[in-house]
């Protein structure tokens, strides 16, 4: 069983961040192992507050699983600040392990979950280490600085972010609430589309986490990176379509179903 690493935010409701991480690995045969950057109180539809891990307790989380660990993958989720960016990188850079980079920015609700000077940085110190980037149509509208609103317009994306970075992206249209949710894989010089029935009416929080998650878990299993990525499709939208949803107190949550399919 490898073991592939993730490094994100902390998911009280346990939709998202390294908890969805877990649950995906786990269900898609891999031994996750985490390394905490922050803790965020947060249900699907707000974030109440933020707490950050001082950078070096980052750095030492994941120094000891690759210490210990053969860890065979790795993505990163919400890294929430310059600093851990900074430290996160530094310790990266020699591993040379396939790196799946997740650009958390925003959350589902509207949510800032990135401080807004650690963007750049993201550019310079981490995206030159990806094996894949994962963003979605708000992450892409950061980067690029414009929106990006139809297929045709991912298109035109996917290529400037390709060409700018030199390395695979994964733009990801669930957000153009068509009726079917297509994402591009930019790599090797060729486009490929994935493409699934669009589920209406359900929270979708955690579902980027849970998508990167299982990529990872695809390289870390040996998968080719467009296997990986077919994979986590097929995952990621049969958990969405078996959603679990609770209702107390007059409101209704939603949560991704990580367990409806085991492979």
């Amino acid at each position: 069983m490898p073991p592939v690493l993730t490094i994100a935010g902390s998911d009280n409701s346990a939709g998202a961040g390294a908890q969805a991480d877990l649950k995906t690995m786990s269900a898609l045969g891999v031994y996750g192992l985490t390394a905490i950057t922050c803790v965020v109180a947060e249900v699907p539809g707000k974030v109440s507050t933020i707490q950050s891990i001082e950078p070096r307790i980052v750095a030492e989380q994941i120094r000891l699983c690759l210490e210990t660990f053969p860890v065979a993958a790795i993505k990163t989720g919400l890294l929430y600040s310059r600093e851990i960016i900074t430290a996160v990188a530094d310790i990266l850079a020699p591993c040379k392990l396939p790196l799946v980079v997740d650009p958390v920015m925003v959350a589902t609700s509207g949510d800032p979950l990135l401080q807004a000077d650690a963007i750049a940085l993201y550019r310079e110190r981490l995206f030159p280490l990806a094996t894949l980037i994962t963003p979605n149509l708000d992450e892409t509208r950061t980067l690029l600085g414009r929106p990006v609103t139809s297929l045709d317009e991912m298109h035109r994306a996917g290529t400037e972010l390709t060409s700018l970075h030199g390395v695979p992206f994964l733009l990801k249209g669930g957000h153009l609430r068509g009726a079917v949710a297509t994402d591009l894989l930019f790599a090797a010089g060729e486009i490929v589309e994935f493409s699934a029935p669009f589920v209406p009416g359900v929270s979708t929080h955690g579902t980027g986490c849970t998508y990167s998650a299982a990529i990872a878990a695809g390289l870390g299993k040996g998968l080719p990176l467009r296997e990986a990525v077919a994979d986590a499709k097929r995952f990621v939208t049969i958990a969405v379509t078996n959603f679990l949803r609770w209702k107390k107190d007059g409101r209704t949550t939603d949560a991704l179903n990580h367990f409806s399919v085991r492979t």
